[in-house]
């Protein structure tokens, strides 16, 4: 079993950056940045299990179907980092590179309830188990869009 939950198709990789200089900011895009353990720089996030949140790619449509739209943005669901090509899910509680820097998968980010006012009634609801990623910073570095996202050996 070990084996198994070690084992992916291929490396993911980061599809978008985002930080926001206060609690309810706009998000900015950003194609690199510098991640410590208290998150991204620019960003709010404070240290702990919370530094970071990310969002799996995969899943934008999914929310866009359910919210009736033709597409939602990262900017819209407010996460920091946007993954690609490998589930963020199976990575929980791992050690994984993302980049320069490592992090761990901590555990699921609910929606917060501004989806209400972002994408419409129901929202909150519609976008659970949708809602993403938070994870901890265990080695510092420095990110960019493209990079791979793997378990750290």
């Amino acid at each position: 079993m070990r084996d198994l939950l070690r084992r992916h198709h291929a490396p993911g990789r980061i599809v978008w950056i985002g930080v926001r200089a206060a609690r309810l900011a706009d998000l900015r895009d950003v194609e690199s940045c510098a991640l410590s353990d208290s998150g991204l720089e620019g960003d709010h996030a404070r240290p702990g299990k919370r530094a970071l949140t990310l969002l799996q790619a995969e899943h934008l449509p999914v929310i866009a179907a359910l919210a009736g739209l033709a597409e939602v943005t990262p900017q819209m669901l407010r996460r920091n980092i946007v993954v690609a090509g490998i589930n963020l899910s199976a990575l929980r509680g791992a050690s994984v590179c993302l980049g320069a820097a490592v992090i761990e998968i901590t555990g699921p980010c609910a929606p917060c309830s501004r989806m209400e006012t972002t994408l419409g009634r129901g929202m909150y609801n519609a976008m659970r188990g949708h809602g993403g990623w938070c994870a901890s910073v265990t080695v510092p570095g420095r990110i960019a869009r493209g990079d791979s996202v793997v378990l750290n050996d």
